[in-house]
């Protein structure tokens, strides 16, 4: 039976559970423009405010992902397991663990975003590179999985077209914190990408989207039991965001962070996640019984210089100059930087470095995006160097800033001074990964 676009909203509107039918018939009409924009974002009020049981999840997550081309990959031999991240600052994870999981045995096809708010995107720093291309025919995609057995894409226009619409809605509607719409859109591209299992890093505290502990958990075990009523083998890690990952905030600047972690130089922070991630992959993807084994055959692949060369493989497959892998020359640099340092009097250790702040910060540089139209400034961004429990002498610097002009320093300045915390005490540490969820 069909509905009305009316009645769909009142059902949801009045707390009803959504049929699968009316919700193929939603993601339908976005795509077809049946549903118009207007009763879209009320339909998508309606879901906001009244929650969405996991069957009606897992309806709209399927719709979503039939909405366009989905990708299979039969002639692919490996397991095809990919990672996905719900966006942190400093997060340049992906970069490594593609070309690192691609050295240890798996095909990692990977649909990555663009920077949202105050966190960055993959494809933002990747297109820092130059000549980077993120946007694959199907042919090249297919070649480069069986060849290198490793791509790092954007969304094409045939692949989940409901997201890219929905998302615009949400993004101009207040309508993004719902978990069942969080869930859907991550989960119909992800599964649209013809991969045997996920493995995802659900990020929380000041610089993520959710905002605590307990709504990431929440969102993880929707995520991975969304995932598994879809039939797809799924492990979250929940992981703690509040200062930044790594050392290094901005396109070109992370691109550099990436390459010095593929060649064993990684911060410890940076490795302790990307290698947690990688061991949860390769044991996915059955190369491996536990995440212990697991965890040596990625250190491996670091120290005989495989993941390296892997990374070099990737660049040069899309297009991109690979000798920024050996001179980080060739990379965009600033035109200027300058130590930050605060006016302590005494030996003191570095308490907090806001993370959501630190984003911002760089954002307002030019590393990311303040408005849908601003253009990107790959060079600009963030140098941490001290992080939270080292110590900090009268006057030492605390973050190199790369810049272009003044304006954006000093705005970038004031927004620094309220990111950093000094105490006499070394804080306690906190452990960065709180917890695996995993649905049988």
């Amino acid at each position: 039976m069909k509905h009305t676009s009316q009645e769909i909203i009142a059902h949801k509107r009045d707390g009803l559970a959504l049929s699968r039918s009316e919700l193929e018939q939603f993601v339908d009409g976005v795509v077809s423009g049946d549903f118009r924009d207007y009763q879209a974002s009320a339909l998508l009020m309606a879901i906001v405010l009244k929650g969405m049981t996991a069957e009606e999840t897992s309806w709209l997550t399927e719709a979503m992902m039939r909405s366009g081309r989905i990708v299979e990959l039969p002639e692919i031999r490996r397991p095809k397991v990919d990672k996905h991240s719900t966006g942190g600052v400093g997060d340049k994870v992906s970069l490594i663990l593609a070309p690192l999981a691609a050295a240890c045995g798996l095909c990692v096809p990977m649909m990555s975003g663009r920077g949202l708010g105050h966190t960055g995107g993959t494809l933002d720093k990747l297109e820092a590179i130059p000549g980077f291309r993120t946007l694959l025919s199907d042919a090249e995609y297919r070649s480069q999985l069986q060849s290198i057995h490793q791509a790092m894409i954007g969304q094409s226009d045939d692949m989940v077209p409901a997201d890219r619409k929905l998302y615009a809605l949400r993004d101009v509607t207040a309508t993004v914190e719902s978990i069942p719409l969080i869930c859907a859109s991550i989960l119909s591209k992800k599964l649209a990408e013809g991969i045997d299992a996920l493995v995802l890093d659900v990020k929380f505290g000041h610089g993520a989207f959710m905002p605590d502990e307990a709504a990431g958990r929440k969102l993880a075990d929707s995520l991975v039991a969304i995932s598994a009523r879809m039939g797809k083998p799924t492990t979250a890690l929940l992981t703690r965001m509040d200062e930044p990952l790594g050392r290094m905030i901005g396109n070109s600047l992370e691109v550099i962070e990436a390459i010095k972690c593929l060649r064993g130089e990684g911060p410890a922070d940076l490795m302790e996640v990307t290698y947690a991630l990688g061991a949860e992959m390769l044991v996915l993807g059955g190369l491996h019984t536990t995440q212990a084994e697991a965890m040596v055959a990625l250190k491996a692949a670091i120290a005989n210089g495989r993941a390296l060369e892997g990374f070099r493989a990737l660049v040069e497959a899309q297009g991109g100059d690979a000798s920024v892998v050996d001179d980080f020359g060739r990379l965009p640099q600033s035109e200027r930087t300058m130590d930050f340092a605060l006016d302590n009097n005494e030996k003191m250790s570095v308490s907090g470095l806001d993370a959501r702040s630190f984003g911002e910060a760089a954002c307002l540089l030019g590393a990311g995006r303040v408005s849908t139209d601003s253009v990107i400034d790959p060079a600009v961004g963030l140098e941490l160097l001290k992080k939270v429990g080292d110590p900090v002498e009268p006057g030492e610097a605390i973050v190199r800033i790369h810049y272009q002009d003044t304006e954006t320093l000093h705005v970038a300045e004031t927004r620094l001074r309220k990111a950093i915390t000094l105490s006499e005490d070394c804080p306690a540490e906190k452990p960065l990964i709180v917890d695996r969820i995993h649905h049988a």
